[in-house]
């Protein structure tokens, strides 16, 4: 089969590209054809489609960036291209929404090229896309129709004029674009993201579905964890939502157990800064690791910590830390009790609540040797039970092939 997918960012960026990338991978290793289009950027990984790859909205003018955030008339160009040439069987779209844009689905529909979406997030129902605040409140107002809402709330990072297009985008997006009605299936990464979705606009009830967790490949041996490590861990993106503030004040609060955070992003001097007034010598800054560095660092920790403070759909960091042999802390939000179970495979704590996760990571610390290897063992489990890659091959592949039958390819 000959695969094409479809993101805005080619480069490693969050969750969302592990994911995109790994697909790429593992269909490629069982001898389907892959093929990407993408944005061009400096940091982007080599593909053999780049030539076809569009122009970020942000290197654009102003007025012409804007414009293509409703609607890429360079992508619809550019695809049309790519598809003339290469002929892929199916597009499975990753994040697309105000870059590559919508302008996609008539090229695809021309040329009988069905389309899977797999929702990262909740962009199809929320214009900001985190059902939050800038003030960090969760905000279901918009009820998937109301998106003047995200207007008055400036959902846009307090942006005014940003809230004002991300509205209008929703707007015009369901009255003329509607994803419901152009894209065949769907895939969510967590039982909670597609009842959101449902919830706000009960069409996707009359779509493909199919809920799949994201995976990871089987690790060397060398990068499981034998013992318990001697820190905690969070790695991810430093900005607002990922609950970053509150693990501070709760490992400041505990200054003989160990945190170590990996990453960068927009809050990352604000972070540092916290720290630096708390006087709270346990917290280190680590930077950005990726790689054998980063499984390495995930290996020789105790407990990988997830302090979201949003509808985090299937962290990536949840699976990566059970495939290793770490059971999780995670924040009681979105998708996260799905997969960390309390007392089992790690501990929930209310999320926002620093005292709750003070107590949690209490409870961690004072496991015996045998607590924790039974809880590490739990945790090594899950995964191959749920997020086992060549069961999850067989379920999206099934999945495509159920989609290709309606076209009769």
């Amino acid at each position: 089969m000959k695969i094409l997918l479809i993101n805005n960012f080619h480069y490693r960026k969050g969750g969302s590209e592990a994911v995109y990338f790994n697909m790429a991978r593992m269909f490629a290793e069982r001898g389907h054809e892959v093929l990407f289009f993408s944005c061009t950027d400096e940091r982007n990984e080599p593909s053999g489609q780049s030539g076809y790859f569009v122009h970020p909205n942000h290197a654009l003018p102003r007025i012409k960036g804007g414009l293509r955030y409703f609607y890429n008339g360079e992508a619809r160009r550019n695809l049309e291209r790519l598809i003339e040439t290469e002929r892929p069987d199916i597009a499975h779209v990753h994040l697309f929404w105000g870059g590559i844009s919508p302008s996609i689905f008539g090229v695809l529909h021309r040329h009988r090229i069905p389309i899977v979406h797999t929702a990262h997030d909740y962009r199809m129902v929320c214009p900001a896309y985190t059902f939050r605040t800038p003030d960090g409140r969760i905000c279901e107002e918009c009820r998937g129709k109301h998106f003047y809402r995200c207007i008055a709330n400036r959902c846009a990072k307090g942006h005014l004029l940003h809230s004002c297009i991300m509205a209008a985008e929703m707007y015009l997006r369901n009255a003329f674009m509607n994803p419901v009605r152009n894209i065949d299936g769907f895939i969510f990464v967590s039982r909670f993201a597609e009842s959101k979705h449902l919830q706000y606009m009960p069409g996707f009830a009359r779509t493909k579905r199919l809920v799949a967790y994201n995976t990871v490949p089987p690790l060397d041996e060398r990068f499981i964890s034998g013992s318990r490590g001697g820190y905690f861990l969070f790695f991810g993106r430093l900005s607002f939502e990922k609950g970053v503030r509150t693990l501070i004040e709760a490992f400041a609060k505990m200054p003989d157990v160990q945190l170590k955070i990996v990453g960068t992003g927009p809050e990352e001097e604000n972070l540092k800064r916290r720290v630096t007034e708390s006087g709270a010598g346990n917290i280190e800054f680590v930077g950005y690791r990726s790689g054998d560095a980063l499984k390495e660092t995930i290996r020789d920790a105790s407990f990988v910590v997830v302090p979201s403070e949003w509808y985090e759909n299937n962290p990536m960091t949840v699976i990566e830390a059970y495939a290793a042999g770490i059971p999780v802390i995670g924040a009681e939000i979105g998708g996260i009790p799905e997969i960390v179970e309390d007392d089992r495979t790690g501990y929930l704590f209310e999320t926002g609540d620093a005292d709750a996760l003070s107590e949690a990571v209490r409870k961690a610390a004072s496991l015996t040797e045998k607590e924790y290897a039974s809880m590490s063992e739990n945790a090594r489990e899950f995964a191959e039970n749920n997020f086992n890659e060549e069961r999850n091959y067989k379920k999206i592949i099934n999945f495509y092939r159920s989609i290709l039958e309606n076209y009769g390819k």
